[in-house]
């Protein structure tokens, strides 16, 4: 799952980062909001951290240009004001919830993951299909009750996947949401990676469609 964090206090910023890349989030970070605005118009991101107050573009205007566009990605703005009055005007401009500074990383990860399971209508803390399960709050990932260890890159690949059954994914599809921005990516990492997952929990659940991509499914689907 990747991450837009839009923030100008730079310690808070990258600490946010920090702490989400932990949680195995590919994350980017802007410092002010046009720069901020053109990664969230641009790029495909599954959720927007941002600040109200902004050099050159604030958070309210930010979300209003997003919504005229038809961008719908979650967003999530945070504020050292107290008042009201901001709190309402950030969530009539197009925000989906807010939160106040000074904050616990705690509540900002909780409240993040609420906002990217919201548009599911099944509560998907696990995610399954067939005999592979993936918990998105524990990251413990078993096939048939045995424990599969995957490297942090790994997961979140299998996590995407699982996010969307049935669906063939492009490789430019899974780099944009498994991998930042600023990553440098060879022509066949998203090829090395399936096959380090293929290689952990089977080959027979992650098919390749020749041409298109990959799509994880159900053996009684393919």
């Amino acid at each position: 799952m990747r991450i837009l964090v839009v923030e100008d206090e730079h310690k808070i910023a990258n600490s946010i980062k920090r702490g989400l890349e932990q949680e195995l989030f590919a994350v980017d970070v802007a410092y002010d909001g046009e720069e901020g605005y053109d990664l969230a118009s641009s790029e495909d991101y599954d959720l927007i951290v941002l600040d109200l107050m902004l050099p050159k573009l604030d958070g309210v205007a930010i979300c209003k240009k997003l919504r005229k566009e038809g961008v719908h990605v979650p967003i999530l703005i945070l504020t050292a004001k107290g008042q009201i009055n901001d709190k309402v005007e950030g969530l009539d401009a197009g925000a989906d919830d807010y939160l106040t500074k000074p904050f616990s990383f705690e509540e900002l990860l909780a409240r993040i993951r609420a906002l990217i399971r919201r548009p599911h209508k099944a509560q998907n803390l696990e995610l399954r299909i067939d005999n592979l399960q993936l918990n998105t709050t524990t990251y413990e990932v078993k096939r048939a009750g045995k424990i599969i260890s995957l490297s942090n890159k790994e997961y979140s690949l299998l996590e995407y996947l699982m996010r969307h059954p049935n669906q063939i994914l492009t490789k430019d599809q899974i780099i944009t949401h498994v991998w930042n921005y600023e990553a440098d990516i060879l022509p066949n990492t998203v090829e090395v990676y399936i096959g380090y997952l293929r290689n952990k929990i089977g080959k027979d659940l992650i098919n390749t469609r020749r041409g298109f991509g990959y799509k994880i499914c159900s053996k009684k689907q393919e």
